[in-house]
């Protein structure tokens, strides 16, 4: 076998399961708009206390919010495993560009934000937009079919998973309410049990499973958000079972979860909104300038930091137009946004405004994305 032809079959290995993960997650960000879209009417139709009554049960939002998410957090640690292993974050050559552009996207629009927001009711909400939703954002992008180069969409996905890392991140350091040192003792026995089943390299995805559910239970019972056990198992995974369970979870988080997590949380009640009152209208401002300006000024700032201080470079077949277009991509926040929100809001009426600023900015993003396609390619 010739080097060339191991290097083309390389490149395969690599490129086939990014196409696998791309297709799906263009056509789930379908399903979810369908989801928002069908939760905003019901929330607002003359059958809203039924909604109320389901979605905004507390059973509801512990299975929904802290048990199915888990599984979305947990696709997000295998995506992050596998791009740290094979994929777009496994050299620092690869890697610098897209983790110097989410670096930047973060900073802007939470410093957006904060400059906005300086009352200490809803100076909490900083981190909101600062996400990007991975499906939203690769529907978009499929909606503009061959304008788009196949460089754009990886460099897109390695955007928005360093984008889940950073996310990931916020979420375990800075919406913490203290802790319980049982539940600490028992999460670090899950996170225990995950290193020696690693260490025996034990191929059985129920294992790993188990063990998550001990970390799961550890920190629901500290005080910290259960959802991190998701995150925390898939990166502990060996290749073998972490690949095999991504590929047969993904299409289900993508087409169940997400979507049931958009019917819980994004029926916002336009009747009840109050945005006009200062809190709010500097939390809707914050959040809607945070994603639709400052994700894609910190985006293609950091970018154009990097490359002029040779930090990275473009990849072959990107130009800086495709940069500018990945930029405002980056505004689509939505599923993580809103997560991020449940966890900074506890006040019925903040809650209410910063979803609906996270609606608003996420859609404006998408729709200036679509209009600046429109010269991408010409």
């Amino acid at each position: 076998m010739t080097d060339r032809f191991r290097g083309v079959t390389g490149v395969a290995r690599v490129l086939k399961p990014l196409e696998a993960f791309l297709r799906i997650e263009a056509s789930s960000g379908l399903v979810l708009l369908g989801a928002t879209l069908g939760a905003l009417l019901w929330a607002n139709s003359p059958w809203r206390e039924s909604y109320e009554s389901i979605w905004h049960a507390e059973l509801t939002h512990l299975v929904v919010n802290d048990g199915l998410m888990t599984l979305f957090f947990l696709v997000v640690g295998l995506e992050i495993r596998r791009e740290l292993h094979d994929g777009a974050l496994s050299t620092l050559r690869t890697a610098a560009l897209p983790l110097v552009a989410a670096l930047g996207g973060v900073i802007v629009p939470a410093a957006l934000y904060l400059l906005l927001n300086t009352s200490s009711a809803t100076r909490a909400g900083w981190a909101i937009p600062t996400a990007t939703d991975i499906a939203f954002a690769v529907g978009a992008l499929a909606l503009l079919g061959k304008r788009v180069s196949p460089a754009v969409r990886a460099l897109l996905l390695a955007l928005a998973i360093a984008d889940d890392v950073a996310a990931v991140l916020v979420i375990a350091f800075f919406y913490v309410d203290g802790f319980d040192p049982w539940g600490i003792a028992l999460a670090a026995l899950g996170v225990t049990a995950l290193l020696v089943l690693r260490r025996r390299a034990m191929r059985r995805s129920l294992a790993y499973f188990a063990a998550g559910a001990v970390l799961w239970a550890g920190l629901l019972v500290a005080g910290l958000h259960p959802v991190l056990a998701g995150v925390i198992t898939g990166l502990v995974m060996p290749s073998a079972p972490a690949n095999a369970l991504e590929k047969s979870l993904h299409p289900w988080v993508a087409y169940g979860v997400m979507p049931l997590f958009a019917m819980a949380n994004a029926g916002v009640t336009f009747a009840g909104l109050e945005v006009s009152n200062e809190l709010s209208a500097s939390l809707v401002a914050g959040i809607v300038v945070g994603l639709v300006v400052g994700k894609p000024i910190g985006i293609i700032g950091a970018t154009a930091l990097g490359v002029r201080a040779s930090w990275c470079q473009l990849p072959p077949g990107v130009t800086w137009r495709d940069i500018v277009l990945m930029g405002c991509l980056g505004g689509i926040g939505f599923t993580m946004s809103i997560f991020i929100a449940t966890l900074a809001f506890r006040d019925p009426a903040l809650l209410a405004a910063a979803k609906f600023a996270v609606i608003a900015g996420s859609a404006l993003a998408g729709m200036t994305a679509l209009i600046l396609s429109r010269n991408v390619r010409k």
